[in-house]
């Protein structure tokens, strides 16, 4: 399959797709990123073979991902932005088929968000993860809705309220990722992965994830549109939003005015 991307490499090979994020040097994702990612995941569901979606850095990254563009969340991109980021988990969901992060370096805000929305992570021994929107003044949506599901309430309020880091051995206890091995096991254990999933059948995964997602009582899509209005209409309009923006860009301390 032709790789016709710039900021990610994309292929499906033996019943698996492989989406390496190549924006050197943290995989940043800005808007153009955010949609050949998600129109890689368009092309995947359209594949009834495929057993597993691989999400990874590409070899010159030092980070699976730092996060969301900071400059895109402009009053003028913002909406954009949301959207192209949403879409990707969206996509993920509709697809209904196993997905893997592969993590070695930071999974910092919307890279942390991935990882989340994968049902299985492999991380590396130096892997970091965290949710440092708050000291931009702004929250993250999707973690908001998925992290208590995933390592529960207290932990998920602790790290988005704080913003702290955790290494890969505490996000392992927390149950945000299965696997933590050495950085030169991570491509031997995602092989022993992936053999277990091409042993099985493709449709039987599809319904066994739809199920999963049955049983979580509510879909991702419509606790994200609540959580996205607030973003869009409250949030955004406050000022210390714009100011933690601004101040990051302009790299100084952000003044706070509470409002």
């Amino acid at each position: 399959m032709p790789d016709n991307y710039q900021h990610i490499r994309f292929k499906i090979e033996d019943r698996v797709a492989r989406i390496t994020f190549a924006r050197p040097p943290v995989n940043i994702f800005n808007i153009a990123m955010m949609r050949e990612i998600n129109d890689a995941l368009n092309q995947c569901s359209h594949e009834r073979e495929l057993v597993a979606v691989v999400f990874a850095a590409a070899e010159d990254c030092h980070a699976f991902s730092a996060g969301v563009a900071v400059e895109e969340h402009a009053e003028e991109t913002i909406f954009q932005m949301l959207d192209s980021f949403h879409a990707i988990f969206r996509t993920m969901e509709q697809m209904a088929r196993p997905t893997v992060a592969v993590v070695d370096g930071a999974a910092l805000g919307g890279g942390c968000e991935l990882v989340a929305a994968c049902d299985l992570a492999i991380a590396s021994e130096r892997a970091r993860f965290g949710q440092p929107e708050i000291k931009l003044g702004v929250f993250p949506p999707v973690a908001a809705v998925l992290l208590p599901q995933i390592i529960g309430d207290k932990r998920a309020r602790e790290l988005m309220l704080t913003g702290e880091l955790i290494d890969a051995q505490e996000a392992a206890r927390l149950g945000l990722v299965n696997y933590v091995v050495p950085v030169n096991q991570l491509e031997p254990k995602l092989v022993e992965l992936l053999f277990k999933f091409r042993e099985l059948s493709s449709a039987a995964l599809e319904h066994t994830k739809r199920a999963i997602d049955l049983g979580r009582g509510r879909t991702l899509d419509a606790a994200l549109k609540e959580v996205e209005d607030m973003y869009l209409h409250e949030l955004m309009k406050t000022h210390d939003a714009t100011e933690g923006i601004n101040a990051f860009i302009e790299k100084r301390k952000p003044v706070w005015r509470n409002r």
